[in-house]
């Protein structure tokens, strides 16, 4: 409770912070005062009567305001500087909370916080108030808000483009074990405190229809009888470190302005025009619809197509606002394809330069290939796309006939390559068997294509894509992924961030590669405690949660062991189960057992429609019910399954771990960014040779990490050429036997055919992501790491290996590498 109220010395303290244009010389009572000024404009009542939300959304408000003007100057900079500019589309951006994020790229966040303690309020309690944006689900989101991040900071002009989705993936709330989906009613207050609308920027994007071929001296293409969405933007600010840059992430919401329809004209009424509005506004709804039945890919492709529409048009609009000559645009701008999603927008960039800027074939092609880039992110064949072209035809006529002119070019510089190789030539075609393929369309109109480690680089083009590479290796080019310290280190784990600046100076924060000045304190025994010291407060902080959250008593000084990411059968939760499932029966079977005492932890949402991912989560969770309850083992063991994992938990769990489970089938998992977060904050990796894995081991050398299982090349050739039988493990291993028929024969307080999916799937259909294969690996690697905890000086040495070596990771050094190699920004790029 406030005893007094402060004075705003007889003007508006608003204004002056927006007038103080460099955030970094406000001062405390500056702030102080602005805030209660604002508070009393905004709820015309004093903070004494303030709920904990009010004053969030007065903090965040304020601090929106200070980022307005920098918004203003780098636009007004950028207008006169006129850089090149890269586009990223993505169909996912995972941003998480922004509050925290932006007072500190601000450089404020001590300056607010000791404001508002002045006030009788902590900041920690109004940052936990946000909510976690509905904008994305997992790495390839989290990626793309980690790369807007770098952007900002490096000072590169560059933007997100993405889709305002007005309940996300789903909420996830577990019941009796299981996974129920409930809306992400994120934008409950019915407005995101960091957006700004901007109506006068709508476009309309047309679907179905016909096309009419207009012949008269020059082909045109009119469409026609087409169904009118208009795509509204809204500008979500990114904010730079300290360099007073923001740039911008633009997400677009279908809307429709009901004023327009006449309630009262034949056949109509007011009830139908709403059900209107609602049926149109629902393409924005959503985060990956259910594509199970026919509707739910249509809305997918639907929205996909509203997406990349939207954003083109408004990028050419401001392009030849600014030049006069379309054919400079590759020049000037740089349209980057996220994963196949947003690949549409290869034959969209043609639809516009062709239809619209009255291009022929030949030029429009060349501008279209020299302006796009595509990131591939997986070899996983349900992940490369693939859309019925009787689809694409019905929904987006034009489209279809650009994909389909695309599609006979690109056979016919086949076949003058390759005469009469049917099956190449079919291989690599945009359309076969009636499917349009989505990467086959973003190689062939990309100037460049990258994987995101090298191991994923090498298998693209050796294996899944090597067809394009042989055709056109110069194309082809690995960038590794990376992640933003600024937010995984410096935000989310303030007390380690002290601890690294105050043994080698503040400067990795703006050049990451610094952090490799840490590695000779790896004899340092004061440092290696302060270290110590930092990983038990995060454990406690967890241990809280867990214990308010869950009602879980947890050790701290148990080993932190964390599984969390999208549940999927390639990710091994399972393999992970079956080792705790074999270690808590060693200690039914010997109570006096010496085991290091574990905590796993894990978190994760399975797609609505995987039914074997959901059936995981209830055994995960079924198995943690009997485990946290079984009093002979002396609490030796836990199992958790945190519900509804977002960006907000990871900043919990992160830097409370000690184990980092990475545990993919080799050559399945592309990069993976959480291995990454979970080095920098000094958390040990136990996983397959797989993906940035690889390059993790490579930094912070073979000593540091725990590697285990079959190799990205032995899983390809059992692949290729067959010779692994499960049985043969199944007879020949007792450990495994036993939990494999435990998933059926009654020890777990369930139905016989609860678990009877995963069952099957390990014995009768081939074990297609080899856990069983890789089990005796994994365990012996489990026990490896175990003993090695005990020696808490060598694994404080390993924790720091990692963190010293984790620069290399960040998404500043692989940003870099984009602007300079693939977009060829024409503005100095900043060391990493």
């Amino acid at each position: 409770m406030l005893t007094k109220q402060h004075s705003t010395n007889n003007h508006c303290s608003g204004q002056l912070l927006a007038h103080n244009t460099k955030s970094e010389n406000i001062t405390v009572p500056e702030f102080r005062d602005a805030f209660v000024a604002k508070f009393g404009a905004v709820h015309g009542k004093t903070l004494g009567e303030a709920t904990d939300r009010e004053k969030f959304h007065v903090l965040a408000t304020l601090t929106r305001e200070i980022v307005s003007q920098n918004l203003i100057k780098t636009h007004q900079q950028r207008a006169t500087d006129d850089p090149k500019q890269v586009y990223y589309l993505s169909i996912e951006f995972l941003l998480g909370r922004l509050l925290e994020n932006n007072l500190v790229n601000l450089g404020i966040r001590d300056i607010c916080a000791e404001a508002l303690s002045q006030l009788g309020i902590e900041l920690g309690v109004l940052l936990g108030v946000e909510e976690d944006a509905g904008l994305g689900n997992g790495g390839l989101g989290r990626l793309a808000a980690c790369y807007l991040d770098s952007m900002a900071a490096m000072g590169l002009a560059g933007h997100g483009c993405g889709l305002r989705y007005r309940y996300g993936l789903f909420e996830q709330k577990i019941m009796g074990g299981y996974q129920h989906e409930y809306p992400d009613n994120w934008l409950k207050d019915r407005a995101y405190v960091w957006e700004y609308r901007r109506p006068d920027e709508k476009l309309p994007i047309r679907f179905g229809g016909t096309v009419r071929v207009q012949t008269n001296g020059k082909t045109r293409f009119i469409h026609e009888n087409y169904e009118r969405i208009i795509a509204v933007p809204y500008d979500v600010p990114i904010v730079g470190y300290k360099n007073e840059i923001v740039n911008t992430l633009r997400l677009w919401s279908a809307e429709v302005d009901v004023s327009r329809h006449i309630c009262s004209a034949p056949g109509a009424d007011c009830n139908n025009v709403i059900g209107y509005k609602h049926g149109i506004e629902s393409l924005t709804d959503l985060l990956y619809p259910d594509d199970s039945q026919y509707e739910g890919k249509l809305l997918r492709l639907k929205q996909q197509y509203f997406l990349v529409s939207a954003s083109l048009q408004s990028i050419v609009r401001s392009f030849l606002l600014h030049h006069g000559n379309v054919s400079e645009l590759p020049d000037k701008i740089a349209i980057h394809i996220n994963d196949t999603h947003p690949a549409l927008a290869v034959p969209e960039l043609m639809r516009i330069l062709i239809d619209d800027c009255d291009l022929g074939w030949e030029e429009a092609w060349d501008i279209t290939v020299r302006t796009m880039s595509y990131t591939n992110h997986t070899i996983l064949p349900e992940a490369l796309e693939k859309w019925p072209i009787d689809m694409i035809k019905r929904l987006l006529p034009r489209i279809h006939m650009i994909i389909c002119e695309i599609n006979e070019r690109t056979c016919r510089e086949l076949w003058e390559r390759y005469p009469g190789d049917w099956n190449r030539i079919r291989s690599m075609a945009v359309i076969s068997d009636g499917q349009v393929h989505m990467a086959h369309l973003a190689i062939a109109g990309s100037h460049s294509v990258n994987g995101v480690a090298e191991i994923h680089t090498e298998i693209l083009k050796k294996s899944v894509m090597n067809n394009f590479y042989t055709y056109a290796p110069g194309k082809f080019t690995n960038v590794t992924n990376g992640i933003t310290h600024r937010r995984w280190l410096l935000t989310a784990n303030p007390l380690l961030a002290n601890l690294i600046s105050d043994a080698i100076g503040s400067n990795w924060v703006e050049y990451p590669c610094e952090l490799a000045q840490l590695a000779p304190l790896v004899k340092d025994n004061s440092f290696l405690e302060g270290l110590a010291n930092v990983k038990r407060y995060n454990k406690l902080k967890l241990a809280q949660y867990i214990k308010a959250n869950y009602n879980v008593i947890v050790d701290v000084n148990s080993i932190f062991d964390s599984h969390i990411k999208r549940i999927h059968a390639y990710k091994r939760q399972c393999l992970n189960v079956m080792h705790i499932m074999d270690l808590y029966n060693r200690l039914r079977d010997n109570p006096n057992l010496d085991v290091q005492p574990r905590t796993f932890i894990f978190g994760g949402k399975a797609a609505p429609g995987y039914y074997k991912a959901k059936k995981t989560i209830k055994l995960i969770n079924t198995l943690a019910d009997k485990i946290n309850n079984d009093k002979s083992i002396n609490d030796r063991l836990k199992v958790l399954f945190l519900e509804n994992y977002n960006v907000s938990q990871a900043e919990l769990i992160i830097p409370a771990s000690d184990v980092s489970e990475q545990i993919s089938t080799a050559s399945r998992e592309a990069s993976g960014t959480g291995n990454m977060k979970f080095m920098m904050n000094g958390a040990v990796t136990i996983g397959t040779l797989d993906g940035a894995n690889i390059e993790i081991r490579n930094f912070a050398g073979a000593d540091n990490i725990f590697i285990f299982g079959l190799s990205a090349e032995e899983v390809l050739g059992y692949y290729r050429y067959g010779g692994y039988n499960p049985w043969d493990v199944y007879h020949n291993d007792s450990r495994v036997r036993t939990v494999i028929e435990q998933l059926v024969n009654g020890f777990f307080p369930v139905g016989p055919d609860e678990f009877r999916t995963h069952y099957d799937a390990f014995l009768h259909h081939g074990d297609e992501y080899f856990l069983l294969k890789d089990f005796a690996s994994y365990v012996d690697a489990q026990s490896h790491l175990a003993d090695t905890y005990q020696d808490q000086r060598r694994w404080q040495q390993m924790c720091l290996m990692n963190i010293a070596h984790s620069g290399w990771f960040s998404s500043d050094r692989t940003f870099s590498q984009y602007a300079a190699d693939i977009w060829e920004m024409d503005q100095p790029i900043p060391l990493w």
